[in-house]
């Protein structure tokens, strides 16, 4: 594989680059550089900045409104806007469901709903964990009943990322109780402003509340709202589960969070000398390195399939393992490098600093405890070593 860029690829880099730098919002941008928290109004006035530029949806094909961009372009812009500072992009909407109803959806669900995704109108959420459906996610219990031209849904939803500024979700459901489990599960499309909806937020241990539980009690759903064929979800979840994988790698954010762990490491401490000039702390952000330029190769090789119409394979699980390990690595070190500059748990949008360090250890800790929880989500990084073992191994 050729790791050099063409000289239209440059070009294309440096057009980027500048635009980025001409257009992100300077407090934003601010917020993401130090780790702070980003609102949901950061998160959509970027969507919109960039679908006004025509790139509302890197991933994405023309035919549906997206840039078209292949493999390489699209990690060009994934670097050179986590490098920057942007918002993240939403992946619930533009890298989950939207390729899902790209690839299952009819016409009439493309034509309402891929649109308000681009121009950031919709805010999706994923509703696949249960309380004992988790990484065992066939076993989820919430309930969809067919009756008079809507599904009446029934259940609860857990671990919800950002629901709470979600305006829709979507669901697996059970459909079918009396076949094998995964054969009676069904993809629905669900309004969260639709009665019978209940959205309860869940602290975490650097006490933001960015996940949620979902109840849903007698809530209707259009019939025209599933996707694809009634108990045929399962394949459409585990098409967008390798998806989710992909995206958890986290490159370009691991590449920018591990340069500034090698800036607080370089800083002068008591004694005169930076914790970069210590071996054994050196050899450590070595090994992270290293393992970050692997996991890049390998991410560059699942975007090549996907550019081909071929969804992610076992490759994704690697992806997800070793991208979370090395996002936990580097907080890890970060922890390591700020010591007890680094206690405070909050990631205030303020960003306020402790008296006894400087601005940048404020929010280190909250970032340690919430990137605690990424080996689990997206399906455990047991379960995914469980689906390299059976399909690539054949154990």
């Amino acid at each position: 594989m050729d790791l050099n860029f063409t000289s239209d690829e440059l070009a294309f880099r440096d057009e980027v680059r500048s635009f980025i730098e001409a257009n992100i919002p300077a407090e934003t941008r601010h917020k993401v550089l130090e780790g702070l928290e980003v609102s949901r109004d950061d998160t959509i006035r970027w969507q919109q900045i960039l679908h006004r530029r025509g790139w509302g949806g890197p991933n994405w094909p023309k035919e549906f409104g997206g840039t078209g961009w292949d493999a390489v372009r699209q990690y060009i812009f994934e670097e050179e806007s986590a490098a920057a500072g942007t918002p993240r992009l939403l992946p619930f909407g533009l890298k989950m469901v939207g390729p899902v109803i790209m690839r299952f959806g009819n016409a009439a669900q493309q034509k309402r709903f891929l649109p308000r995704i681009l121009s950031g109108e919709d805010w999706w959420a994923q509703g696949y964990s249960e309380p004992g459906a988790g990484s065992d996610l066939a076993s989820l219990k919430t309930r969809a009943e067919r009756k008079d031209g809507h599904y009446v849904v029934n259940g609860q939803k857990t671990w919800i990322t950002l629901a709470q500024h979600a305006n829709w979700i979507f669901c697996l459901v059970r459909t079918d109780p009396a076949v094998k489990k995964q054969a009676g599960i069904s993809f629905l499309l669900i309004d969260m402003k639709s009665p019978g909806v209940t959205v309860r937020p869940i602290t975490l241990l650097d006490g933001s509340q960015e996940v949620n539980e979902v109840w849903f009690e007698d809530v209707q759903v259009p019939v025209g709202n599933l996707v694809g064929d009634e108990n045929g979800g399962w394949t459409y979840a585990k098409f967008l589960l390798g998806h989710e994988r992909t995206n958890i790698a986290g490159v370009g954010v691991s590449k920018r969070e591990l340069a500034r762990l090698k800036r607080i490491a370089s800083e002068e401490r008591k004694d005169g000398k930076p914790l970069m000039a210590d071996p054994g702390f050196a050899a450590q952000v070595a090994q992270v390195e290293v393992e970050l330029m692997a996991l890049e190769i390998t991410n560059l090789r699942v975007l090549a399939a996907e550019a081909e119409r071929r969804a992610p394979g076992p490759e994704a699980s690697l992806l997800k393992i070793k991208g979370t390990e090395i996002q936990q690595s580097i907080s890890e070190l970060m922890m390591h490098a700020a010591g007890p500059r680094a206690l405070p748990s909050r990631r205030g949008a303020t960003g306020d600093v402790p008296s006894f360090g400087p601005a940048y250890a404020a929010p280190l800790a909250a970032t340690y405890l919430n990137l605690r929880k990424t080996s689990i989500y997206g399906g455990s990084n047991e379960i995914q070593k469980n689906i390299i073992a059976q399909t690539i191994l054949g154990l």
